[in-house]
C-alpha cells in the first residue's frame, strides 16, 4: 500500500475528539469515510453477501446499548463488515470478537480496530467452530446484522447448538424479525417462532430505517432481542415437538385433525386440551408440548 493511501487511511480512522462534557467520540464512519475506506482497499459492497453498512453513529450506539455490551462483558459480532458497529461495541468497554466471512473486509477491519480490544476472525458463522471460538466463557452476548437468506436458520441453529450464547440482538429484515418474535395467533408465526420460543424469549426492540445504511436497502430492518431460558419452558423434548411442528406447518391451511392425524387421535387432542379443528398458527408452544405428550409417534415418527 502506498504512502498516500496509508496517510488517507490514518486520517479516516482518527477519532474526532471533543471537549470534556460534550458528546462522546465519533465511533462510526460517515458515508464519505465509508466510501473512501472501500476505495482504498479496492472493495465494493457485495450484494450476494447482503453487505449494507451502517453509517449513522446514533444507530450503532443504540444497538450497542440494547445489546447489554459493557465492561466485563464478552460480545461476539457476526457480520462485522467495516466495523461501524464493532467500534461502538468496543467503546462500551466490552471484550469484542468480530466475525467476518469476507476476507477483503476483514483486512480493512483489522486496520480500523487496531487500537481497540477487538479480535477479528475470518470465518463463516454457519460453519465455524463455535465451541473453540467461545471457549473459556459461557455468558457471551451475540450481536449481528444478518442477511435475509440466512437470518432465521442461523438464529435457530445458534440457539440450539451454542449454549455459551446467553443473549442475542440481531438486526434483520422486518419480515424475518416479525417471524422470529411472533406469538400464537400472529400471522407471522411459524416453525422458527416456536423453535426460538423453546430456547428463549424474543421481542422486537426497535426499527432501523433504510436511510442509515450504505448501500441503502429496499427494505426496513428491525432489532430482535432474544434472551435464553435457563431451562426450556416445556417438558416434552424438542425433537418430538419438532416432528409435530413440521407436520402441522407443512399443511398450515388444514385443520390439525388432518395435518396431525398420523400422530394424534381424537382422544389425544382431548387429553392435550387442543381443539382438533384449530390451525397450527393458533397454538402456543405449551399447546404443542401437550400434543407431543399425547401423541403416538411410533413408525410415523421416522417417516
Amino acid at each position: 500500500m502506498g504512502h498516500q493511501r496509508l496517510a488517507a487511511l490514518a486520517l479516516l480512522f482518527t477519532k474526532t475528539r471533543v471537549p470534556v462534557g460534550c458528546a462522546a467520540e465519533t465511533v462510526t464512519h460517515s458515508p464519505q469515510q465509508l466510501l473512501a475506506i472501500l476505495d482504498s482497499h479496492c472493495l465494493e459492497p457485495r450484494r450476494g453477501l447482503g453487505q449494507n453498512f451502517v453509517v449513522d453513529p446514533n444507530t450503532v450506539r443504540r444497538i450497542a446499548k440494547l445489546s447489554g455490551a459493557g465492561a466485563g462483558e464478552a460480545v461476539v459480532e457476526i457480520g462485522a463488515g467495516l466495523g461501524s458497529l464493532t467500534l461502538a461495541l468496543a467503546e462500551t468497554g466490552a471484550e469484542v470478537t468480530a466475525v467476518e466471512v469476507d476476507s477483503g473486509l476483514a483486512r480493512a477491519l483489522r486496520d480500523i480496530v487496531a487500537d481497540h480490544d477487538v479480535r477479528v476472525v475470518v470465518d463463516d458463522a454457519r460453519t465455524l467452530d463455535w465451541a473453540a471460538l467461545l471457549a473459556g466463557r459461557n455468558d457471551w452476548r451475540l450481536v449481528a446484522n444478518l442477511p435475509y437468506n440466512i437470518a432465521a436458520s442461523l438464529v435457530v441453529d445458534l440457539l440450539g447448538n451454542v449454549a455459551a450464547l446467553k443473549s442475542m440482538l440481531v438486526m434483520v429484515q422486518r419480515e424475518v424479525g416479525e417471524r422470529l418474535a411472533a406469538e400464537a395467533g400472529d400471522k407471522a408465526v411459524g416453525i422458527p417462532s416456536l423453535l426460538v420460543a423453546y430456547h428463549g424469549t424474543a421481542r422486537l426492540v426497535g426499527r432501523v430505517p433504510a436511510t442509515v445504511f450504505h448501500p441503502r436497502p429496499k427494505v426496513e430492518s428491525v432489532l430482535v432481542q432474544i434472551d435464553r431460558h435457563p431451562v426450556p419452558p416445556v417438558e416434552e423434548p424438542l425433537e418430538l415437538i419438532g416432528t409435530l411442528l413440521r407436520a402441522g406447518f407443512g399443511q398450515r391451511r388444514k385443520m390439525l385433525r388432518r395435518s396431525l392425524g398420523a400422530y394424534v387421535d381424537p382422544a389425544g387432542f382431548e387429553e392435550a386440551g387442543v381443539d382438533n379443528r384449530a390451525r397450527p398458527e393458533t397454538l402456543s408452544l405449551r399447546d404443542w408440548s401437550r400434543l407431543a405428550a399425547a401423541a403416538d409417534f411410533g413408525p410415523a415418527a421416522t417417516q
